[in-house]
């Protein structure tokens, strides 16, 4: 139960931040001079950007806190909160307005995960000894993954670049949330010792900065509709994939497979009915309106 709340908990804060740190990101125009340093510099001059790091950070400690309590494959689903929270308020920041297809389709996604994992049920595994292969292999299949949707989003304009910026991003959050908690595990196993000889602390060390950057392009690339989506949803996919392959988590069979699978295709049907929406091709969240709406300096 401590886990879930603290799940709960952090996935408040990603919503508080994802909506702070998109109204910040977006009153950047897009083709601003001085790369991503440049970038951080003018953000970090803007409140609602400052408040989003904060709550980044709470909603992070929180995570923390339910990972070291809590199996990933719980976790990570549970954070798929994240989107009504943030939807929720980004009515509120943007002055925007959520359609009954809309909400319709955000309880379609909640539903779906909670099927999926009431269904699969994972259990057992360990992180902390987790064999060398399978880290290489879940290592990277995910930098592939999120490398191909990071160039796909490069190459894409409007509501498809922010909707593939936030399926890398996505995938490289599971990833951190991955290594934070074999991280816990080792410390619970060899303490402070182990944690600085663990190659995943490293990891996460320059992972987690590159990963941030991704989100504020991804924030900044388009619509918080297009965007929180796909970020939201690829987490807990690639987490509970990792729990099993990596980590060694058993998953229920036979008969259940079935309604996990239908639970798939529920989150599959949501997403692609918020594809559709015609908040994504209005751009009513879009950076260019809320640019010109906060482009006003914040203090």
């Amino acid at each position: 139960m401590l886990s879930i709340v603290l799940a709960v908990l952090a996935s408040i804060g990603n919503a508080v931040a994802s909506v702070l740190q998109r109204r910040a990101a977006a009153a950047l125009p897009e083709d601003q001079p001085g790369g991503p340093i440049a970038m951080l510099w003018r953000l970090a001059h803007r409140r609602d950007w400052l408040g989003g790091i904060a709550a980044i950070i709470a909603g992070f400690l929180c995570q923390a806190a339910a990972l070291a309590t809590g199996p990933i494959a719980l976790v990570q689903p549970i954070l798929v909160l994240e989107l009504a929270f943030a939807l929720i308020l980004a009515q509120v920041a943007f002055r925007s307005r959520l359609h009954r297809r809309e909400w319709g389709a955000v309880i379609g996604m909640s539903a779906g995960l909670a099927v999926l994992l009431y269904a699969l049920q994972p259990s057992g595994g360990d992180p902390a000894r987790a064999a060398a292969g399978a880290w290489v292999l879940g290592i990277g299949v995910t930098f592939a993954v999120s490398a191909i949707f990071a160039v796909i989003g490069y190459r894409s304009t409007a509501s498809r670049r922010a909707a593939f910026f936030g399926l890398a991003t996505g995938v490289g959050f599971a990833f951190t949330a991955v290594l934070l908690t074999s991280i816990s595990a080792v410390y619970a196993t060899w303490g402070w010792s182990g944690v600085m000889s663990s190659p995943q602390t490293y990891l996460l060390i320059v992972l987690g900065p590159a990963y941030f950057f991704l989100l504020q392009k991804s924030l900044q690339a388009g619509s918080l509709v297009a965007a929180q989506p796909a970020l939201t949803l690829s987490n807990p996919v690639v987490a509970m994939a990792f729990g099993v392959v990596v980590f060694g988590e058993r998953v229920r069979t036979g008969g259940w497979l079935a309604l996990a699978v239908a639970g798939a295709l529920v989150i599959a049907a949501s997403t692609a009915v918020l594809a559709r929406s015609p908040l994504l091709r209005s751009g009513n969240a879009s950076a260019s309106g809320i640019g010109r709406r906060d482009a006003r300096p914040s203090g």
